[in-house]
């Protein structure tokens, strides 16, 4: 059974009908070609396909396509639009990735942290990051770029 609904991705509406069983990973990456959302588990183990819904990072494995009909969904090719975003950026620069596979789902939790929290303490971040599986680091450098971002945030609000 085919069911519309209107989502908006990255700050563009799609209206589309969805099979009810559907899951919102599936969606953004087989019918809106939104391959930065990974697919790791489909148990929300992971954490690799995590996106925002309405500003709040949820693992997309979990919900139906039809669950996000009105709402907002950000995924990690609309996080920042054209510039590199400081998690981006503090990733790169605190060597933050290996094989980058759990990488959009690491920023995209991170990215929900910084908003509820923009000076997170390690324990914070390690806490925050619970969800997300990475099997190449030792989440050193991870936690490490997320503090970088962060500072990258307090300079910008401070206009430093």
């Amino acid at each position: 059974m085919k069911i519309p609904v209107s989502i908006t991705v990255n700050g563009k509406v799609y209206a589309h009908e969805v099979e009810a069983r559907e899951l919102l990973v599936y969606h953004l990456r087989d019918r809106l070609r939104l391959t930065g959302t990974h697919i790791g588990c489909d148990t929300s183990t992971c954490g690799a396909c995590t996106v925002h819904i309405d500003n709040k990072a949820v693992k997309s494995c979990t919900v139906l396509a039809v669950q996000a009909d009105g709402c907002d969904v950000t995924t990690i090719e609309g996080l920042s639009g054209d510039a590199s975003h400081p998690l981006q950026v503090g990733f790169k620069e605190e060597h933050g990735l290996q094989c980058g596979f759990c990488t959009p789902g690491m920023i995209m939790t991170a990215s929900d942290l910084l908003m509820r929290n923009p000076d997170p303490s390690e324990h914070e971040i390690r806490e925050a990051l619970e969800g997300n599986i990475c099997r190449c680091t030792g989440y050193h450098n991870i936690v490490r770029a997320i503090q970088y971002a962060a500072k990258e945030f307090s300079t910008e609000v401070v206009g430093c």
